[in-house]
């Protein structure tokens, strides 16, 4: 069974966003997440997570900055 929670590395693997767009996204309040606090781990919910960012790629898609 796949966690709730997903890492940075593992969105990279699910969306083909490159990591450092993935980090950047949750540092500009477009991606939600919490950080763990024994090793400083982000994680996000897998099922929010990706949702938002294949809407951000709609967007993207339809000529919108990140402004």
């Amino acid at each position: 069974m796949a966690s709730e929670f997903v890492t940075i590395g593992e969105l990279v693997r699910f969306t083909d966003f490159r990591y450092s767009t993935l980090k950047f996204y949750p540092e500009e309040g477009m991606l939600p997440f919490t950080q763990a606090e024994e090793n400083l781990t982000r994680r996000s919910t897998r099922e929010e997570t990706v949702a938002r960012i294949h809407f951000i790629k709609e967007l993207r898609a339809s000529g919108l900055s990140i402004q």
